[in-house]
């Protein structure tokens, strides 16, 4: 196992590259990636940089030229023949070649496309454009490499020892986490934290830290690359992504209305078992499931990734009830700033009513709270988000109205379509 402190201490890398592999990203990007090659794969997009933390100042932080090398070498970077034969062979979900061999011929000739960057007060502007297929896999890593620099930037200063007992104590902190969990019957919990890490290693660290302490109720990594490397589950689905930008290419308002439908009509023609999982929250829960086709009721489960966890899954309760559901065997994925008190308080009230399950971000992989000197190495709100397809503009409505991004006449248009009234405002704390 690396010393992690040590590691961070020793500056004698020039690049010490953040992003080692093209795999070093989240599962669902990888599938949605296969799904877009096949359905969408002429959309132009363009992807940007969004800190919804102001008050964390990037561009003050970060130096421009050691993020342009970042950027630079994960566009050097491409698929190896063991990430290959891993995409190739190995089996996901149950499913022997996922991925399609001409997918993966694709992915296999892929080099990223480039990138523009501007400063602009105290923030960096980070765009990326082309088809989609290629822009969106710039997503997870961009934001892996502004949050690890800037843990770097914030670390740089500090001595040997002092970064042996600030790991020491953030060790001591996960480890409580997985104690306080480690008693919960029937836990099924993944780790869900690539794109807002601390660094690779500390997420390579928690990851083999979760397997050990809770053993078979450690289901997995989204992060490709970490279950390659450690023989663990790949874990994932799809994201918001898919109905922005099915969305933004809609020519009229009743095909607003069904886009994100038809993402899932793609997806289910792809996909089935613990892969036909809905996202609902886009353009708002409620709305979502009161106008959905009947067999979507049918799907294993249903993710929830913004609003109040226990109002989501009762809404969904509700409506798989009013479908000639049984509830009791649908899977409930919480996913949205999940920390053990949460999780566990989650799984009490709804277990026996679904089968929840936990995918854990920020606070697994990033959880310095506490542990520096005016808490300058806690976790916020970083996102890398599809702007605009085609040249219309992308909206996101989600079910917490801090989460809602798009031009405001847009998010107007789209409140009016889907049927979204008022929504109550939640603290966004990653």
């Amino acid at each position: 196992m690396v010393d992690i402190a040590t590691r961070v201490h020793n500056h004698k890398w020039k690049i010490d590259p953040i992003v080692r592999s093209l795999i070093d990203t989240d599962f669902y990007k990888l599938l949605m990636c296969q799904s877009v090659f096949r359905n969408k794969r002429d959309t132009k997009v363009t992807f940007s940089l969004i800190n919804r933390t102001k008050s964390i100042r990037l561009a003050d932080l970060v130096d421009e030229g050691e993020l342009r090398e970042q950027l630079d070498h994960i566009r050097s970077l491409r698929l190896t023949r063991g990430e290959s034969t891993w995409m190739r062979g190995n089996t996901f979900y149950g499913k022997r070649q996922m991925f399609t061999p001409e997918f993966m011929d694709w992915f296999e000739k892929l080099r990223l496309p480039p990138y523009h960057l501007e400063k602009r007060d105290g923030q960096y502007e980070l765009t990326f454009e082309g088809s989609w297929p290629e822009v969106m896999l710039w997503e997870i890593p961009a934001l892996a490499v502004l949050m690890e620099l800037r843990s770097r930037a914030v670390l740089h200063s500090m001595k040997k020892f002092e970064l042996q007992v600030l790991y020491a104590r953030a060790m001591t902190k996960l480890w409580e986490k997985v104690e306080r969990l480690r008693p919960i019957e029937g836990l099924r919990i993944a780790d869900f934290g690539t794109r807002r890490r601390h660094s690779f290693l500390w997420q390579d660290w928690c990851v083999q830290a979760m397997r050990e302490g809770l053993g078979d109720k450690f289901a997995g990594t989204s992060n490709c690359l970490i279950a390659k490397n450690r023989d663990l589950e790949a874990i994932g689905t799809n994201a918001h992504e898919l109905p922005m930008v099915y969305a933004a290419l809609a020519d009229t308002d009743a095909d607003l209305a069904r886009a994100p439908y038809d993402v899932l009509s793609d997806w289910h023609e792809e996909h089935s078992g613990n892969l036909r999982i809905i996202l609902p929250d886009t353009y708002g829960t409620a709305g979502f499931l009161k106008n959905a086709p009947d067999w979507l009721a049918g799907w294993t489960g249903i993710r929830i990734d913004s609003g109040d966890p226990a109002t989501g899954a009762e809404i969904a309760i509700d409506w798989w009830k009013s479908r000639g559901e049984d509830p009791t065997q649908k899977l409930v994925i919480f996913s949205d700033g999940l920390d053990e008190d949460k999780i566990a308080e989650l799984h009490t009230q709804f277990t026996g009513r679904v089968r929840p399950s936990f995918g854990w971000g920020t606070l697994l992989t990033n959880d310095f709270r506490g542990l520096t000197p005016d808490d300058a190495l806690a976790p916020f709100s970083l996102v890398c988000k599809a702007v605009s397809a085609n040249g219309r503009p992308t909206v996101k409505l989600s079910d917490n109205p801090r989460k809602a991004m798009g031009p405001a006449d847009e998010i107007a248009r789209y409140k009016r379509v889907f049927g979204v009234g008022e929504q109550e405002e939640m603290e966004v704390v990653v």
